[in-house]
């Protein structure tokens, strides 16, 4: 996958309660493909996602889009135009995403290029090339983004032009209509006089330990809407040939991740599959962050990354990897398999959240409520492998139990204090009163 020009994903008693009621309602994330065995060959987009269809040129008819979730396609050679209206004030982010079916013929130059101008041209960041760099049809991701910043581009408020185009030629002529999901965030800017929190200058590249324990089961999502949760631990799937899988784990402000794939023997005889095995992440508005790949012989292979620890003061980076490693909130992590492999792979993923949260930037307005943040909610969720979606019902409901825990949790540590004090005056009255009368002596 290429990126820029560059190698780019080729590059406690109330909260135990609460816990516990969340294990209890947790469900299999909800989808009609659920019960089809193969149901995670293909990228699902999100339910929600409107249709839309891009304009063929940069004119005043390309749909005008807001924040939210869009759904249109793409066949090769084709470019599509839309239109946003920013803010002087916000941050933006516009991604796209190319889920060819798992049936479909790619080269590893084909792909997509998201780009973000103004309606006079000006470009607000650098486009980013999304290729597929080999021969399975896995979905890639990207973004293009408007940062409000002294000297750069696209600082007024207005229209402005979102493209995706299709790049590459020599499976040109496979891509048909092939779905591309879009997805357009605005982060708010930051309030009057407010100081940028300062960027970590160093940090350890390997957590101090391994992470161990059981391993729990998280069957991953088919895309980004149902990615599951999970959080620090040790976690276990299973991947087809040519499949891949979505998984989001929860990074506040000063934590690093750090991750650890493991993928088992082969059921049947395996030859040597180059560049067999990927692990890559994206963060909250769907930015390519790191990769890694690694040949697959048909013994255990492991793949190994880490990140920089999340700071909103990386967006100044020149180093992509730090740069896009700029938000409190979700960042994902889709494992694939090539599709030459014999055969289904047990993989285990070591998931590691090192580092304290720390105090984020004075936002000027609710980020967590726009999409860049966590709450204790989705964090606890996200421990317990519990799907959690602001578009489903149950997410209601899971906020309704977790608060109810906790509120009962505190009710009971209180009743218990209540309780232990007063036993110690009753039980210090009854020993005063069987206490017989010993005159003194003397």
């Amino acid at each position: 996958m290429g990126r820029g020009g560059t190698t780019a994903g080729v590059r406690t008693t109330g909260a135990g309660i609460a816990c516990g009621l969340i294990l209890a309602l947790v469900q299999t994330p909800p989808t009609a493909a659920a019960a089809t065995p193969d149901w995670l060959s293909s990228y699902e987009t999100a339910p929600d996602a409107q249709p839309v269809k891009g304009a063929s040129s940069a004119s005043a008819d390309a749909p005008r889009l807001t924040p939210g979730t869009y759904v249109d396609t793409i066949s090769g050679g084709e470019r599509k135009y839309y239109r946003v209206a920013l803010d002087g004030t916000s941050n933006a982010y516009v991604s796209a995403v190319l889920a060819p079916p798992s049936n479909g013929t790619v080269s590893a130059t084909d792909g997509i290029k998201v780009s973000l101008r103004s309606t006079e041209g000006a470009q607000c960041s650098v486009s980013n090339d999304i290729t597929f760099g080999g021969t399975t049809p896995l979905p890639v991701a990207d973004y293009s983004t408007r940062r409000i910043g002294e000297g750069r581009e696209c600082q007024a408020a207005g229209d402005y032009v979102y493209s995706v185009e299709w790049i590459g030629s020599a499976g040109a002529s496979q891509a048909n209509r092939w779905p591309v999901e879009l997805k357009y965030m605005t982060e708010p800017g930051l309030k009057a006089g407010s100081v940028m929190p300062s960027a970590p200058a160093s940090w350890s590249t390997r957590l101090p330990q391994r992470v161990k324990g059981t391993a729990k089961g998280a069957s991953g999502g088919s895309g980004f809407y149902d990615a599951t949760p999970v959080g620090h631990g040790v976690w276990r799937d299973r991947l087809a040939p040519g499949e891949s899988r979505f998984y989001r784990v929860p990074i506040d402000w000063g934590q690093q991740l750090f991750l650890d794939g493991e993928f088992g023997d082969a059921e049947s005889d395996a030859s040597s599959v180059a560049a067999g095995v990927r692990m890559t992440v994206f963060n909250t508005a769907r930015g390519f962050v790191e990769d890694v790949g690694g040949d697959y012989r048909g013994t255990p292979t492991t793949l190994s990354l880490s990140t920089a620890p999340a700071a909103f003061a990386n967006r100044i980076s020149d180093q992509d990897d730090r740069s896009a490693m700029r938000f409190s909130g979700w960042y994902y992590l889709r494992i694939s398999l090539d599709q030459r492999i014999s055969g289904p792979l047990p993989v285990t993923l070591r998931v590691g959240i090192s580092g304290e949260p720390q105090d984020g930037p004075e936002y000027e307005g609710d980020a967590t409520k726009a999409g860049f943040g966590i709450s204790e909610l989705e964090r606890a969720a996200a421990q317990q492998n519990a799907f959690l979606d602001d578009d489903d019902d149950r997410a209601e409901a899971l906020l309704i139990v977790g608060v109810v825990g906790l509120v009962m949790g505190t009710l009971l540590v209180l009743w218990l204090v209540v309780w232990a004090v007063l036993s110690r005056r009753s039980r210090r009255r009854r020993i005063t009163a069987r206490t017989p009368f010993k005159p003194m002596s003397h």
